[in-house]
Parts: C-alpha cells; sequence; structure tokens
C-alpha cells in the first residue's frame, strides 16, 4: 500500500523540483568563473639549423649593445643622446608608466574600502550659557566579494597592458637606435661622395685650363673646350645634388636627437673600410623571441583573453 502510493506521488515531486534544479544549474554556470589557463602551444622547433655554431648555451641571456661592436664612439653618443632626447621614446615612457598606473589601481580594487569621518559640533544658548560640544568619529568600510574571479580577471587585463606597453617602448627604442645608424651612415656616406664630388671638379678644372691653354695655341679646336667646359658644369651640378642631401641627412639626423636643424653633430668623414662585426644568428624561436613588437601582440592577445573572462564572470 504504501509501495503504491510512493510509486503515485514521486513523478509528481519530480516534475515540481526539476524546473528548480534546472534554473539552479543555468545560474551557477552562468556565474562560474572562466579564468583561463592557456598554455603556449607546442611548436615543433628543429634541433639544428642553417648556422651551425650557434648554441643556445653560449648565447647571453640579454645581449649587449650592438652598436658598440663598431668601435665608434661618435655613433654610440650619438645614439645615447637619442635615447634621452628622442620625444617619441619619451612619450612610449608616459604611455608606460600610465599603463603601470591603471594596473596598480586594478589591483587595489581587489582592497578593501576603508573611509573615516570625524565630526565636531559646538552650541551655545542665547542667553549665554554653558557651551556645548558633540563629537562624533564614523568608519565605514566596503569590499567587493571578488566571487566570480571579475577582479581578479580585470586586474590580469591591466597587466598584461603594461607589459604590452613596455615592448611598445623597446620597439620605439630598437627602431630609434636602428633609424640613428642609418641617419650617422647616411650622412659618412655622403661625406665621402662630396669630398670624391670636390676631386673630380678640381681635376675637371684643371682639364679645362690645360685645354683652354692648347686651344690658345692653336693644338685644339673650340670643340674640346666645350666639351670640357660641359664635363665641368657636370661635375660642379652633382657636387650640389650631393651637398643637398647631406644637408636632408643632416637635418633629419638632429629632429632624432631632438636638436634644432643645422645643429653641428658629430659624424664621420667616410664608412668604415673594415669587416662588420659578426652577430650570431641564434636559433629560430630565439629570433622571434627578440622581436618587442611580437611579445607585444602576445602579451595583448593574454590581455584580450582576460577582458572576455571579466565581461562573463560579470
Amino acid at each position: 500500500m504504501n509501495t503504491q502510493h510512493m510509486k503515485i506521488t514521486h513523478p509528481a515531486a519530480a516534475r515540481h523540483w526539476r524546473p528548480v534544479a534546472l534554473a539552479g544549474l543555468i545560474f551557477l554556470s552562468g556565474c562560474a568563473t572562466t579564468h583561463r589557463t592557456d598554455s603556449g602551444a607546442d611548436v615543433r622547433v628543429p634541433d639544428t639549423w642553417q648556422q651551425t655554431s650557434a648554441d643556445a648555451r653560449t648565447l647571453p641571456v640579454s645581449l649587449s649593445p650592438w652598436w658598440t661592436e663598431l668601435q665608434d664612439p661618435a655613433l654610440t653618443q650619438l645614439i645615447q643622446l637619442a635615447l634621452a632626447r628622442n620625444n617619441n621614446l619619451a612619450q612610449a615612457a608616459i604611455k608606460v608608466r600610465r599603463a603601470q598606473l591603471v594596473a596598480g589601481q586594478a589591483a587595489a580594487d581587489q582592497l578593501p574600502n576603508l573611509g573615516v569621518r570625524a565630526n565636531t559640533n559646538a552650541s551655545q544658548a542665547l542667553d549665554g550659557g554653558a557651551t556645548s560640544r558633540s563629537h562624533s568619529l564614523n568608519a565605514s568600510a566596503s569590499w567587493e566579494v571578488d566571487l566570480w574571479n571579475r577582479l581578479g580577471t580585470l586586474r590580469d587585463a591591466a597587466e598584461w597592458e603594461a607589459l604590452a606597453t613596455e615592448q611598445d617602448r623597446q620597439a620605439v627604442a630598437m627602431s630609434l637606435v636602428g633609424t640613428v645608424a642609418n641617419q650617422y651612415w647616411q650622412v659618412a656616406y655622403l661625406n665621402q661622395r662630396v669630398a670624391a664630388s670636390e676631386q673630380s671638379m678640381a681635376y675637371a678644372r684643371q682639364t679645362l685650363k690645360l685645354i683652354q691653354n692648347q686651344h690658345s695655341v692653336g693644338s685644339v679646336s673650340g670643340l674640346e673646350v666645350s666639351q670640357a667646359t660641359q664635363a665641368l658644369a657636370s661635375q660642379e651640378a652633382a657636387h650640389t645634388q650631393w651637398v643637398q642631401q647631406r644637408v636632408q641627412a643632416r637635418n633629419a639626423l638632429a629632429i632624432l636627437l631632438d636638436s634644432p636643424p643645422g645643429h653641428p653633430l658629430h659624424e664621420a668623414g667616410r664608412l668604415p673600410e673594415g669587416a662588420l662585426p659578426t652577430v650570431s644568428a641564434g636559433l629560430p624561436a630565439s629570433l622571434l623571441n627578440r622581436r618587442p613588437d611580437l611579445r607585444a601582440a602576445e602579451l595583448r592577445l593574454r590581455k584580450s583573453l582576460a577582458s572576455v573572462d571579466a565581461t562573463r564572470a560579470s
């Protein structure tokens, strides 16, 4: 009898509690944290590479400034000035500091907020009676319980962005160093070309003078004088172009150093003639790891994933 009664009422009770349980599961699945533990993809790197002399154990962890290997004090000084004065690099440093402050604020949001307020009141009756004073001290504390790790993922996103902006600054510095070195050697090349052009003009003047003397005694015709004159004019026109290009290169280098155009700078008179220093290529993975722009892209990808997690947890 009791068994039959249970068989009759059990389906009704199940139908009654099933919607409630289903709603609870939906609520918990919607509010559950989605914090990621992403790991890098497995990439197959060859054991050996074309550069057989590259050994990861012999490569330094932090590479020294490559320009010092050129043994050029003037270039080293210009690069140091550029790193200290360049406006683009200064703006990148400001962005890094701003991102660090945002990350610090995101971390502070996980801490309790404390507040203290003190009040003092004094009153006296109109008939000159005694003065009454009252003091009060109120303290308050508020704290958001980060049950689903929303604040934690927001903090992670801010920290990823701060690290990415630091990589941006390093990318700007790397590009700046390369541009300064390129402009420095461009000026050196133009100095060499201007010097060679001056020698060519001097030779053309001597040739023209010799032909004019020969023409005066009837040894050559006027056509040869005209050809020598035209050759000298061509040399002078080419010299003017080389000088103008050197002025432009000098001005570009001055702008990189935050100096006015025309400001005298240390420069080389000619390109180096010795062999360039050898730079170890390293392994393929280490080459990619040296690029700050790729590191910044990876960090911003992590930031995007953390932002998605924070949105889902909110």
